[in-house]
C-alpha cells in the first residue's frame, strides 16, 4: 500500500513552517501556451489554445474523445511539432530546447508499448539509464520506484505478462525515476481497479504538495474534482473554459439554486417561495423544492424568514451543489474535430 511515509521518502514534503499559501505567493510559470494550433489537413486538432499553469497545480485537463487533449500534451512533451502558436516549459521553449524540456517533464502516454522479454526492473533500468541515473543508485532507484506502485513482487516478471493496471502503474514508476519538475499524464487512471486509482490519486497530491506541476487528462471526473486546483475544459480543439474549479464551476451556474425542505404545509411553503420578489422559479422534484433565485441575486435570508412566518417550519435549506460532470455536459456538446 502507498503510505504516506513511502512517498515522503520518495518524494520529499513541504519545508517545515512552509505552508500552502506561502508556496502559491512565490509560484513560478510551469507551463505556459499562446495560439497554439495542430492542424491535420483542414482539421484542427488544436486551435488557438492559450492557458497558463504555475508551478504547484493540479490541472485536470478535460474533453470529449478526439477533443485534443492528447495531441496537446504531446506537443508539450515535445513529441509534436504544432502548426503555429507558442509552448513553454519552465521557461523553455519547446522550439529552441526541447532536450531541456524532456529532462523536465515526465510524460505518460494513455497507451505506450513495452519490450519484449524484458523483465520489470530491466525495463526500470533501462529508462533510468537513459536518464543518466548510474551505478548503484540506478538499481536503488528502480527498487523504490516499483514498491511506491506497489510492483515489488513483479520485479522479476516480464513486461508483457502485465495487466492493463499493473502496466499504467510501471508507467507512473518510469515517468518517476528522475524526478521530473512537470508530469503529463495521459489518462494515468485507466483500467485501475478502485484500489489502485485511490492510491495513485493520494499519490498526485502528495506530488503537487512538494510543488510538482501536474498536466492529467481523465474521464473519471469527480476524481479530478477531488484532487484538481485548476482544470480545463476542451472540444472540438478549442479551449472552452480554464481556471480555478470553483470559478469554471460559478460560471456554469449565475444564478443561485436553492434545495429547500420544510416539516409539514410543503404546497403552502411552495406558494411563499413562488410570491418572493427574488425567486425566478420553483420545482418540486423527489419531496425537494428547488428554489432558482433571480440572477445576481445572492442573499436569500429572508426566504427563510418568510417561510417561518408562514407557517412552514424549515428542516433544510441550502445551495444546490454543482459538480465537475454538470459543468462538464453545460458547456461541451459531444463535438470532436
Amino acid at each position: 500500500m502507498i503510505t504516506k511515509k513511502t512517498v515522503d521518502k520518495q518524494v520529499g514534503v513541504l519545508p517545515q513552517g512552509q505552508t500552502d499559501s506561502d508556496r502559491k505567493s512565490s509560484r513560478a510559470v510551469a507551463v505556459k501556451t499562446v495560439g497554439l494550433t495542430k492542424l491535420y489537413g483542414q482539421i484542427r486538432a488544436v486551435d488557438q489554445l492559450t492557458l497558463e499553469l504555475e508551478e504547484g497545480d493540479l490541472f485536470g485537463f478535460i474533453g470529449p474523445n478526439g477533443s485534443g487533449k492528447t495531441t496537446t500534451m504531446r506537443i508539450l512533451a515535445t513529441l509534436l511539432q504544432p502548426s503555429w502558436g507558442e509552448a513553454y516549459i519552465c521557461d523553455h521553449s519547446i522550439y529552441t530546447h526541447p532536450k531541456e524540456i524532456r529532462r523536465l517533464i515526465g510524460y505518460m502516454p494513455d497507451f505506450f508499448g513495452v519490450y519484449d522479454d524484458m523483465k520489470v526492473i530491466e525495463y526500470l533500468e533501462f529508462f533510468a539509464s537513459a536518464y543518466r541515473i548510474n551505478g548503484p543508485k540506478r538499481r536503488k532507484v528502480c527498487e523504490e520506484m516499483l514498491e511506491l506502485v506497489e510492483l515489488g513482487y513483479k520485479r522479476d516478471a516480464f513486461v508483457t505478462s502485465l495487466s492493463r493496471g499493473m502496466t499504467q502503474r510501471l508507467g507512473l514508476a518510469r515517468v518517476l525515476l528522475h524526478d521530473p519538475q512537470v508530469l503529463i499524464l495521459d489518462e494515468p487512471a485507466s483500467g485501475l481497479d478502485p484500489r489502485a486509482r485511490i492510491e495513485i490519486r493520494e499519490l498526485l497530491k502528495r506530488l503537487r504538495q512538494m510543488g510538482k506541476t501536474i498536466m492529467v487528462s481523465s474521464h473519471i471526473l469527480p476524481e479530478l474534482a477531488d484532487i484538481c486546483n485548476k482544470i480545463g475544459i476542451i472540444e472540438q480543439g478549442v479551449l472552452k473554459v480554464c481556471g480555478d474549479l470553483k470559478e469554471v464551476m460559478q460560471r456554469v451556474r449565475e444564478q443561485k439554486v436553492l434545495c429547500v425542505e420544510v416539516w409539514e404545509k410543503q404546497a403552502e411553503a411552495v406558494r411563499i417561495l413562488e410570491s418572493q420578489d427574488d425567486v425566478h422559479s420553483v420545482e418540486v422534484r423527489d419531496g425537494v423544492i428547488y428554489v432558482t433565485l433571480k440572477r445576481g441575486v445572492n442573499d436569500y435570508r429572508d426566504l427563510a424568514t418568510a417561510l417561518v412566518q408562514g407557517g412552514c417550519p424549515l428542516k433544510m435549506l441550502r445551495e444546490d451543489e454543482i459538480n465537475l460532470e454538470t459543468a462538464f455536459m453545460a458547456l461541451t456538446r459531444g463535438m470532436t474535430a
